[in-house]
């Protein structure tokens, strides 16, 4: 999961390096060259594998309806992330226009901005340790006062100056904090319900949040170009506190 979360993180500041060189076309060109090589290097070195199946490809997507309706932890996690991914999503499509727009950086700053934010991926592998030793529900709690506390910075201090700029750091590692630590307890909780509909809880999990975090990038570019900076953070703010509220209605043993 750090290897994931690295590269959607890396992604970001690549992408605005390379815009800021050649245009913002060249990424687009210089990522389907990279796909193509990879599907390539793949199609030569993945191992053979052909399972044994117990039913069709039609019944396994008609049973993820079941299984998403059977199973609490899954839909209660899959709100969990949603939530945070989509605050997260909402913050980095917009952080770059607000960058540029309040602290005039060009697309070299924003990069580098970006790049600061990595360092909230280092929280995957500390939380799935602590996760291991039965902390998974107050890191959960914890996540999410993370990403509010980020949001709160954010939406505080608004002056052009270096402290502020400084400030919007923190917030941002501390958001990337909090949905890379949450993205990993959700897993394991999933992980631990069994072996056999793994691979569909798992789809399930990862379909559900990343639907959040389109809704979070489209409120987050609506809310920027309607009221600006101020509602965009607002709104990021509403999102973790509504999911810490729902966390509040889990029993402790879940």
């Amino acid at each position: 999961m750090s290897g994931l979360l690295l590269g959607i993180m890396f992604a970001r500041p690549l992408a605005s390096f390379v815009s800021g060189l050649w245009g913002w076309h060249a990424i687009y060109a210089i990522s389907a060259v990279v796909i193509a090589l990879l599907t390539l290097l793949l199609s030569r070195v993945l191992p053979q594998r052909q399972p044994v199946p117990t039913m069709n490809y039609g019944g396994l997507i008609r049973s993820l309806g079941t299984l998403l309706k059977n199973t609490p932890v899954l839909r209660r996690r899959a709100i969990y992330q949603a939530s945070l991914f989509g605050a997260f999503s909402l913050f980095w499509t917009t952080v770059s226009l607000h960058l540029a727009d309040k602290y005039h950086l060009s697309q070299q700053g924003i990069a580098l901005f970006a790049l600061a934010g990595v360092a909230g991926a280092i929280a995957s592998p500390i939380a799935g340790r602590l996760a291991d030793r039965g902390w998974t529900r107050p890191l959960t709690g914890l996540a999410f006062v993370l990403a509010a506390v980020a949001f709160l910075l954010a939406y505080l201090f608004q002056e052009d100056s270096r402290v502020t700029l400084g400030l919007l750091v923190a917030a941002a590692i501390m958001l990337d904090m909090g949905v890379s630590g949450n993205l990993v307890l959700g897993q394991r909780a999933i992980y631990s319900l069994g072996n056999e509909a793994r691979g569909r809880l798992n789809g399930l999990f990862m379909a559900i949040f990343f639907v959040g975090g389109a809704i979070g990038s489209s409120l987050g570019g609506w809310a920027y170009a309607y009221g600006g900076w101020s509602l965009t953070s607002l709104i990021g703010l509403v999102l973790p506190i509504l999911a810490f509220l729902y966390y509040l209605t889990e029993k402790k043993q879940a």
